[in-house]
C-alpha cells in the first residue's frame, strides 16, 4: 500500500474541510479583496464552526458583491434589512453592519494610498518558527494577532479581536500553522517566505497607525 497523506487533524471527516485545507488554508495571500473577504468571514464565524461559513461562502459572496470594498462601503440601511432576510448567509445584524463598516475603513486606506496587505504582513514573524507538533499545541491567539487586532481597531475596524485575527493570519498564510509532517506545510512555508522576501509588510507599523474614535469588537 502507498504511504497515506498526512494532514492537520482538524480537517478530518469532511470533504469540504479537506479541500479547504489542501488548497486554501495557509496559502500566502496579498490581494486586498481576498484579505478583506477573509476578515469579514472570520467575523461572521465568531461563535460558530468555520464549516458553517465555508458552506455558505458562495452565498456570502453573492450577497456582499464579491466583497468588493467600494461596493460594500455603499450599502445602505435598506440593504442591511434585505441581508437580514437572506437565509443563505448568517443573519446577524452586528456582523453585517461590521462588514459594511470595515469596507468603509478599507476604502479610506485605499484613498490614502495604503494597502491592507502591507498592514497585515507587517505583523508576520519574519523568522522561521518551528512547526507545531499537534493542533492542540496551537494557541488561540498570539502577540502578533493581538498587535494586528489593536492596529485595526485603532483604524475603526470591528469584529477583529485577537482570536479572530489569529485564525485570519493562519488561513491567509501570514502564520504557517500546518503541523509537522502535514503534506502542504512545506509548500505553504515557501509561499510565506517568498512574500516576506519580496518586501511586503516592511512598512513600519507606526506609520500605519491613525487612531480613530470608532470601536472594535473582540472575538
Amino acid at each position: 500500500m502507498g504511504k497515506s497523506i498526512v494532514r492537520c487533524s482538524w480537517c478530518e471527516g469532511s470533504d469540504d474541510y479537506v479541500a479547504y485545507h489542501d488548497l486554501e488554508w495557509g496559502r500566502a495571500v496579498t490581494d486586498d479583496t481576498r484579505l478583506f473577504e477573509k476578515i469579514c468571514l472570520e467575523g461572521f464565524q465568531s461563535g460558530l464552526a468555520w464549516i458553517t461559513v465555508l458552506r455558505k461562502r458562495d452565498a456570502f459572496r453573492e450577497a456582499f458583491a464579491d466583497f468588493d470594498p467600494k461596493k460594500v462601503a455603499r450599502f445602505t440601511d435598506a440593504r442591511v434589512e434585505k441581508l437580514l432576510g437572506n437565509a443563505g448567509i448568517i443573519r446577524h445584524r452586528g456582523k453585517i453592519e461590521s462588514t459594511i463598516n470595515n469596507a468603509r475603513r478599507l476604502t479610506e486606506m485605499h484613498r490614502a494610498g495604503e494597502s491592507l496587505a502591507e498592514l497585515v504582513w507587517s505583523h508576520a514573524d519574519r523568522g522561521r518558527p518551528p512547526a507545531p507538533s499537534t493542533r492542540g499545541s496551537l494557541p488561540a491567539s498570539t502577540a502578533a494577532s493581538a498587535a494586528l487586532s489593536k492596529t485595526l481597531k485603532q483604524r475603526g475596524w470591528s469584529f477583529v479581536g485577537p482570536t479572530t485575527m489569529h485564525a485570519f493570519m493562519q488561513s491567509m498564510g501570514v502564520v504557517n500553522d500546518h503541523v509537522d509532517g502535514c503534506h502542504v506545510r512545506a509548500a505553504c512555508e515557501r509561499e510565506r517566505r517568498g512574500i516576506l522576501a519580496s518586501g511586503v509588510g516592511l512598512v513600519p507599523r507606526t506609520d500605519t497607525l491613525r487612531p480613530t474614535t470608532r470601536g472594535g469588537a473582540a472575538r
